[in-house]
């Protein structure tokens, strides 16, 4: 059986905004940068000694463009399908987050000023559509897309056979990725409550290794602590009634 390998694939700065390749009897890309940033991506996968013909499949971690921005694109070029999870439908065929953006601290209410955060990106419609834990031994890589909501309502992160676990934004590096190895909220959660849950499911799989949407590896056992400061921090906010989430909402 082959072991499946995490590359990463910077799409921002070294660091900022990360892809990632999955390396087994097929491979697999996580993640697609922001909008036109299908070619960088193709050709660094190139670079690495891969044909990108033969991707199998690009899951989308999640709803925002920073990471489905050239979804349809890296498709259009590769020709693999690409994976979303049913409840973050609405933003892949619109081509836009859900709005307004809720800041989990000041880079977030910074960044949400944003514009580019704001714009209209290709819309897609995934071709293998997300709605639980769903194995990818089918596409060449022993590893399960696993949902983790809370970021969106439909973040999802993958865990390889190797204990990996590719996480989206389920957790960042301090700075937006600038402060390498540091455990940190990313900008925005859309419930981070149920984010947390899901981090601290993840954590509960021992996984090797988080890779993250912006920024270096980080080590679980340092996740774990922070996720500890974090629980405490937000069962304050909870219980002063101060933590925004966003509602349900329909899905197209």
């Amino acid at each position: 059986m082959s072991r499946t390998k995490v590359v990463p694939i910077p799409v921002m700065g070294r660091h900022n905004i990360n892809a990632y390749l999955l390396l087994g009897r097929r491979p697999v890309i996580v993640d697609a940068g922001t909008p036109g940033s299908g070619r960088k991506i193709y050709e660094q996968v190139a670079a690495l000694g891969v044909d990108p013909a033969d991707v199998s499949l690009i899951v989308v971690t999640h709803g925002h463009i920073d990471h489905f921005g050239s979804a349809a694109e890296l498709s259009r070029l590769t020709g693999a399908p690409v994976a979303g999870h049913v409840a973050d439908l609405g933003p892949f065929r619109a081509g836009r987050a859900r709005e307004p953006y809720l800041p989990t601290g000041p880079m977030g209410r910074l960044m949400a000023r944003n514009k580019h955060l704001h714009m209209r990106v290709e819309p897609f419609e995934p071709d293998v559509l997300v709605t639980g834990e769903t194995d990818l031994e089918d596409f060449g890589v022993t590893a399960r897309i696993m949902p983790t909501p809370g970021h969106t309502a439909g973040s999802v992160s993958v865990l390889t056979d190797r204990g990996d676990l590719v996480a989206g934004d389920l957790i960042a590096n301090s700075f937006f990725g600038l402060v390498g190895g540091r455990p940190a909220n990313p900008p925005f959660h859309d419930d981070p409550l149920l984010n947390l849950a899901s981090l601290r499911r993840m954590l509960a799989l021992n996984p090797t290794r988080l890779h993250v949407g912006h920024g270096t590896p980080l080590e679980p056992d340092r996740v774990r602590r922070w996720a500890s400061r974090e629980h405490r921090r937000l069962s304050r906010l909870e219980a002063a009634g101060r933590i925004r989430a966003r509602t349900a909402d329909a899905t197209t």
